[in-house]
């Protein structure tokens, strides 16, 4: 058995100690938000609630929980979710795999064109203009389409790309597996970390965007649960949330925000964990070249 020195030992402690503080951090806005939104309204507002609920009250989550609107919404953000994520990642991968070949004429021109697009845009009025003339207004391609390559996604896959070795394309094209073949066959598998960490970054993005749906759906019917429960937040902090009652709007109202981040929240922290351990690689494999 090795025998670990002193200092090895005081290191390890001092980092056992850091960490446990980090993570204690890290954890306590989430579990103060869980406990105000199960909280009753006086005790918010004396700032009683810490850890743990305080005058238990399902009010707010009733309201919500019982509104066909509310499932209707959820149900159109798990679509649109989806959907997304599915053509952003078939765009970026297509995209990144292309670019990640050096031999390719006026590859600086696509990297420079992809890059440009980082720092500049047409901007919010000739990108809702061209979304409208394009006839996308109310459909789910308003939200899919704009959105759907990240530039620093494509990047970090393009990098991943060129660390695969070369060699390995030169064997599945002797073997003769033609362009398309050698990307599903050969380096798509090799790929399932920089993926994973694609598709949670992407998901995410698109869970919790509501700004592109607030702008280009004028019909309930179709908007995600984030506008839902935006809208729901400006009638309780303004006064103006119909068919409630008074005492029920000042619950409302006292942890609304508690309520929305805890039910935004939470589908992706069930899927967070079934892909956290490809995470790390599959950035940290797009940046180191060796």
């Amino acid at each position: 058995m090795v025998k670990t020195s002193r200092s090895h030992r005081v290191f390890q402690g001092v980092n056992g100690v850091v960490l446990t503080l980090v993570v204690i951090v890290t954890l306590y806005p989430f579990v103060n938000i869980i406990a105000r939104s199960f909280s009753g309204e006086r005790q918010i507002r004396a700032g009683e609630v810490t850890l743990w609920p305080k005058g238990f009250n399902l009010t707010t989550y009733d309201i919500v929980f019982h509104d066909a609107m509310f499932w209707r919404n959820y149900g159109n953000t798990v679509l649109y979710t989806v959907v997304s994520t599915v053509i952003a990642m078939a765009l970026t991968t297509c995209y990144a795999y292309v670019l990640s070949k050096k031999q390719l004429k006026g590859r600086g021109i696509l990297v420079g064109v992809a890059v440009f697009t980082m720092f500049f845009s047409g901007g919010l009025i000739p990108n809702y203009v061209l979304v409208t003339s394009l006839g996308l207004k109310n459909t789910i391609w308003a939200l899919a389409l704009p959105n759907a390559i990240s530039v620093f996604n494509l990047l970090v896959m393009k990098a991943f790309f060129e660390s695969l070795p070369d060699e390995l394309e030169e064997a599945a094209q002797i073997d003769g597996l033609s362009t398309y073949g050698i990307l599903a066959r050969i380096v798509l598998p090799l790929s399932k970390a920089v993926i994973a960490t694609m598709v949670l970054f992407y998901s995410v993005s698109f869970w919790n965007s509501w700004f592109g749906a607030f702008l280009y759906m004028d019909r309930t019917e179709l908007m995600p649960v984030t506008v839902y429960l935006r809208n729901l937040i400006a009638g309780a902090t303004g006064g103006g949330n119909a068919g409630a009652g008074t005492e029920q709007l000042s619950q409302v109202s006292a942890n609304i925000q508690a309520v929305t981040i805890v039910l935004t929240s939470l589908p992706i922290l069930c899927v967070y964990p079934f892909v956290q351990r490809y995470f790390v690689s599959g950035v940290m494999l797009g940046a180191v070249k060796g």
